[in-house]
C-alpha cells in the first residue's frame, strides 16, 4: 500500500464510523415507527391506596386505558421523581418503588413488572435539546406511574419510561421542555403526566375522607378555574399559576403534583379535545380531576 492509498483509507474511517453510530441510532428506534397521533393524559393519581383499592377513581383509569389506542410505550411524567437536572428512565427491567410510609403490607407487596425501554429513553433524549438528558440506571417506576399504569394496563405489557422533574426548572421551562417531545405522540408513546391538580396535604380533612365529593370552598374554587383555564386553551395563567391568588396558592403549596399537569397541557395541538373524568374532590384539600387530550 502507498502512501496516497493510505491516506485515503484513513480518510473513511470517520466517515464509517459516523455512519455505524447512526446506524445504531436507526436500529434502536425502529420500534417507535410513526402511528396515528396518541392521545395526552393528566392522571390525579391520589393516594397510593388506589393502587389496591376499589373506587370509582380506579375505574375511571381503566375506562380511559379501553377508550384510547393501546400504545407501543409510556412516558410518564411523576410528581414522585424530582432531580437536579432532567434525567430518563434507561433500564430494561424498572423496579416497583414503594416510595411512601405507613400503608398496609398489602400495598408493598404489589409488583408491577412492566418492562422498560432503554431504546425508547434514547430517543426522548435526543428529542430534548434545551439541556442535556441523562440516562438513569436506578430509579425504575414510583407509585406516581404504576398505581395508575397497574389499573390501565394490569398485564404489565407496555414498557414504561418515566421522565424526570427538574427542580431547578420554572414552570415555563417545564412547559417549554414538554413542548420538545411532542414527536413521540406519533410513534404510539402515551405521554402520561401524574400528579394532582389541588394537593395539599397538611390541610386534609381526614374525618371526611370517605365523605363524597368533600372540598374546602377554596379547593373547589381553584379546581373550576384550573378546568375553565385549561378547557379554554389558556396556558399562561396556568403557568404563571401563584399570580392567580390565595385559592391557587392553598392547592399548590409546592409545585411537584402540578407540573406534570403542565407537561400534558404543552403536547395539546389545535386539533385535539378536551375532557375530564375522576372530577372530584377528596379530603377537602385534594382533586383526583384528569385530563384527557385527543
Amino acid at each position: 500500500m502507498n502512501r496516497n492509498q493510505f491516506l485515503k483509507l484513513m480518510a473513511t474511517i470517520p466517515i464509517a464510523t459516523s455512519a455505524m453510530k447512526l446506524s445504531c441510532l436507526d436500529s434502536a428506534t425502529s420500534g417507535f415507527s410513526n402511528t396515528d397521533k396518541m392521545p395526552v393524559l393528566f392522571l390525579g393519581h391520589g393516594s397510593p391506596m388506589n393502587a389496591i383499592e376499589e373506587n370509582e377513581f380506579v375505574q375511571g383509569f381503566r375506562q380511559v386505558g379501553k377508550e384510547i389506542p393501546k400504545p407501543n410505550a409510556i412516558l410518564c411524567v411523576s410528581a414522585h421523581w424530582e432531580t437536579n437536572g432532567t434525567w430518563v428512565t434507561a433500564m430494561d427491567k424498572p423496579q416497583t418503588i414503594h416510595d411512601f410510609g405507613g400503608f398496609p403490607q398489602a400495598l408493598f407487596d404489589v409488583q408491577y413488572p412492566a418492562p422498560g425501554s432503554p431504546e425508547l429513553a434514547t430517543e426522548t433524549k435526543e428529542l430534548i435539546k434545551s439541556t442535556q438528558v441523562g440516562l438513569d440506571q436506578k430509579w425504575g417506576l414510583d407509585h406516581g406511574a404504576w398505581s395508575v399504569a397497574k389499573h390501565m394496563y394490569p398485564n404489565a405489557d407496555v414498557p414504561i419510561i418515566q421522565l424526570s422533574l427538574d427542580v431547578r426548572r420554572t414552570p415555563q421551562q417545564h412547559y417549554e421542555l414538554a413542548k420538545e417531545i411532542a414527536a413521540l405522540r406519533k410513534k404510539g408513546v402515551l405521554i402520561v403526566g401524574s400528579g394532582n391538580m389541588v394537593h395539599n396535604l397538611g390541610m386534609v380533612a381526614w374525618s371526611k375522607l370517605n365523605t363524597d365529593n368533600y372540598g374546602y370552598d377554596w379547593a373547589i374554587e381553584a379546581n373550576t378555574k384550573f378546568k375553565q383555564f385549561i378547557a379554554d386553551g389558556d396556558h399562561q395563567r396556568l403557568i404563571n399559576y401563584s399570580a392567580e391568588g390565595r385559592p391557587f396558592q392553598l392547592s399548590i403549596p409546592t409545585p411537584e403534583h402540578y407540573l406534570p399537569l403542565l407537561y400534558s397541557l404543552a403536547l395539546k395541538d389545535e386539533k385535539d379535545e378536551i375532557s375530564f373524568f375522576n372530577d372530584k374532590a377528596v379530603g377537602g384539600s385534594l382533586t383526583m380531576t384528569s385530563v384527557k387530550i385527543a
